[in-house]
């Protein structure tokens, strides 16, 4: 009787046993699924690779055959889980954001239009400067006004979102932003306005009224910045696809006045560099450098413009952390790049 009683507890502590390590693979289980799924309230920034100019760019329709690279480089961010957060800690060049210093006070949808609308911006601009420094003829078209933030007292709040574009107020077209802005300042405060505008490609129209604005002056209540089109008898061409941001405009300049001189700026060499491109040439400064210069090191470059001041000073910075012998070159208009490329091998 005796044995058949530690026979049964020998039965149910094996059982409890075996039901102890499944329970504790339960738990591991659910808690990696948590470690790599779950969002978290932060991002990752890394770098994330450098890209052929070639590949997203044609001039006039027409292949580019030289040798050597004009390269964009971007930094890759990604949604932080606790599993993002420990690659972060153990890994150079690869920081941690919190979700509102990296969107601001966007959503993450209005954040990435945003992002569309810089780029497009860069593009026209790089366009732009480049035929003018290629002595192209070329003009800037009035399309509309962007949109880029709506007051939280704006009744076209979650009507109008970022990136739309304002074709015309009351069946009134404008040919530039601050004529809109003067003629909704000279309507009554409370009096209804019709917004014509374009979203996503499509023609829309909304109605609202005219407030006060923070300044004291009446308004619909959006920040705005004029929406231009390049016309030219040459063509250039896009498709950078998601990608997103204004820091490729001076690559971009340098690509297209490459293909549109009858120089050879290039020599075979691959040129990467960042920086955005202004209406003057400018080239301005731009976040998170030190993972483009990694970017730019891993594809081989041997020369990377930065931007003159602090970018300057952390691209340095970071080249030397890394081990690269990539020549680090301060810019600060595009003219100064092209100089540097005609006058070195």
């Amino acid at each position: 009787m005796e044995n058949k009683k530690v026979s049964r507890w020998a039965t149910i502590v094996s059982y409890l046993k075996r039901f102890k390590w499944w329970l504790a693979g339960i738990c591991v289980t659910i808690l990696l699924a948590v470690a790599i799924l779950v969002p978290l309230p932060y991002y990752v920034e890394m770098p994330g690779g450098a890209f052929d100019i070639a590949q997203v760019l044609t001039v006039n329709d027409k292949e580019d055959k030289e040798k050597g690279s004009y390269e964009f480089v971007a930094v890759s961010q990604v949604r932080a889980t606790f599993a993002w957060l420990l690659y972060a800690w153990a890994t150079p060049f690869t920081d941690i954001t919190t979700a509102e210093e990296t969107t601001g006070d966007y959503s993450e949808a209005d954040y990435i239009r945003i992002n569309q609308f810089y780029m497009e911006t860069s593009q026209n601009t790089a366009i732009y400067q480049a035929m003018t420094l290629a002595g192209k003829s070329v003009t800037l078209d009035y399309q509309g006004v962007y949109v880029l933030s709506v007051s939280d007292k704006s009744t076209f709040k979650g009507v109008l979102n970022l990136a739309d574009t304002v074709t015309g107020v009351d069946g009134h077209t404008f040919n530039s932003s601050q004529e809109l802005i003067n003629f909704v300042a000279d309507l009554d405060l409370g009096a209804d306005v019709t917004v014509q505008y374009t979203s996503q490609g499509q023609k829309k129209e909304a109605k609202g009224k005219i407030i006060s604005l923070s300044n004291g002056k009446n308004g619909i209540g959006i920040g705005l910045v004029d929406h231009t089109v390049v016309k030219s008898d040459d063509k250039v061409t896009f498709s950078t696809g998601a990608v997103g941001g204004p820091s490729a405009g001076l690559m971009f300049t340098l690509d297209i006045y490459d293909q549109l001189s009858t120089e050879d700026l290039r020599k075979g060499r691959v040129i990467a560099g960042t920086g955005t491109i202004g209406m003057d040439g400018s080239v301005g400064e731009i976040g998170g450098i030190d993972k483009k210069v990694v970017s730019a090191a891993k594809s081989g470059a041997s020369i990377f413009f930065a931007p003159a001041g602090d970018n300057y000073k952390a691209a340095v910075k970071a080249a030397k952390k890394y081990g690269t012998d990539m020549k680090i070159v301060k810019v600060s208009t595009v003219q100064e790049a092209i100089d540097y490329l005609r006058n070195t091998d």
